[in-house]
């Protein structure tokens, strides 16, 4: 069967990081990373999309779009450009943007830390000492107190994991080191901060008197598999890596139960510090020792991932295992610069999160716009709207016209199908 419904209740948006999409010349982290040279194609995060500029024009755009929900990230750079000082006008400026959004009937789920940090943060050594937590939750503080009745949904941080395997285990990403030892404090004082954060932001939202706060983080979960099943030593690293690199620092965080490699520095008691499941998921892994590779002869998308739809209702099972809450997808989508099989990528992993009798209630697709993508620069193109990063000029794809119309039917019914995924193939790596 072509056609699904669904989930009643189901909404349905888009998703994007500041970093990502704002533009300027800011002192942060990543915009250190391009000046270093760092970046695979040398795209300047200062141009990216414009968004800072042109948020009225994408907010109209996602109306148009039919988008119901948004997960909006914020600059902390552009917040605390300098240790202690908040510029005013950039909150207000956020201010105007939300409203603008939930004007456009546009709920809003707000990301506080997406892999960027102010360079003041990171000259310091950012989330490598407790201290500096401080730091952190006084900009939520800031951004709390602000955004007031407006928000009421928050990402405190957006996968942890990520962010320090690539920037303290590869030295791949800012601030480039390679240490197990500093990666696996980097995650200590990453989950201390999320749970700090969870209680802080409930507790200022109740002084204020509201009762509808959620708050979450952004797990990034991929399914593992092993290269060869037979080989005792492929299966043991297979668990390994998964128990390493997503299954602990997934409990510590919603539960605060940390592994005996990982120190509880705040020393919180163990409980529930989520609201909702928060998952990001994109592709599977395969594992020959303590290598992560993508399995042969597979559909991949143009990064080279490997295309695996079912993969995320097998992710979405194991942090349910964790935590009975409702599951949000805060990210899935492809890397696909000619639009070619995007709309299938989409089609796939909502059908398969229509037939699971998973409790999801959201979906937000990686991503709105063609954006900055951290290493790859300008090169990789995630978005439903084209961007022609010369003129700046948004155009809908054709799997943004797709996206839409499942919007606004509720379903995909075999004509929408027909249309849309029939004729789309994925590349392979045979």
């Amino acid at each position: 069967m072509t056609e699904f419904k669904l989930k009643k209740g189901f909404l349905i948006g888009v998703a994007s990081a500041a970093t990502q999409i704002e533009g300027g010349e800011l002192e942060h982290s990543w915009q250190d990373w391009y000046r270093r040279g760092k970046i695979k194609d040398n795209s300047n995060p200062a141009r990216a999309n414009d968004h800072y500029a042109r948020y009225q024009q994408d907010t109209l755009l996602m109306k148009e779009m039919g988008i119901e929900i948004y997960r909006l990230g914020i600059e902390w750079a552009r917040i605390e450009p300098q240790k202690g000082v908040f510029d005013g006008a950039v909150i207000q400026r956020y201010c105007d943007e939300i409203k603008q959004l939930q004007l456009q009937g546009i709920k809003v789920l707000v990301t506080l830390h997406h892999f960027t940090n102010p360079l003041w943060f990171e000259n310091i050594g950012a989330f490598s000492k407790k201290e500096n937590i401080s730091y952190f939750i006084k900009y939520i503080e800031v951004v709390l107190k602000a955004f007031g009745p407006e928000v009421a949904e928050y990402i405190t941080i957006n996968e942890p994991n990520v962010y320090t395997t690539f920037g303290y285990f590869f030295g791949e990403w800012p601030p480039g080191e390679k240490s197990l030892t500093k990666t696996i404090k980097v995650l200590s004082i990453l989950a201390a901060a999320h749970l700090q954060a969870y209680l802080k932001i409930h507790e200022i939202r109740k002084e204020m008197g509201f009762s509808d706060t959620k708050v979450s983080f952004a797990n990034h979960l991929r399914v593992f598999i092993p290269k060869d099943s037979k080989k005792l030593k492929d299966r043991f690293f297979t668990k390994l890596l998964a128990k390493l690199f997503q299954q602990d620092i997934a409990v510590a965080m919603m539960k605060a139960k940390f592994p005996w490699y990982m120190k509880n520095i705040l020393k919180l008691p163990q409980g529930i510090y989520c609201d909702f499941i928060a998952l990001n998921y994109y592709t599977r892994s395969c594992v020959s020792g303590m290598s992560d590779g993508v399995k042969e002869k597979v559909t991949v998308n143009d990064l080279g991932w490997e295309v695996y739809p079912p993969g995320i209702i097998q992710c979405a099972q194991q942090l349910y295992d964790i935590c009975q809450l409702p599951i949000y997808i805060t990210e899935n989508g492809t890397c696909d610069n000619h639009d070619s099989f995007r709309a299938r990528y989409i089609y796939e992993h909502l059908k398969e999160i229509s037939e699971s009798s998973l409790p999801l209630a959201r979906y937000y697709h990686w991503c709105f716009c063609d954006n900055f993508e951290w290493l790859e620069g300008e090169s990789a193109r995630f978005g439903i709207v084209h961007i022609d990063y010369d003129n700046q000029k948004r155009t809908i794809k054709n799997s943004g016209r797709f996206f839409s119309e499942i919007i606004a039917n509720k379903e995909v019914t075999t004509s929408m199908y027909d249309k849309y995924v029939k004729d789309q193939e994925y590349p392979r790596n045979d």
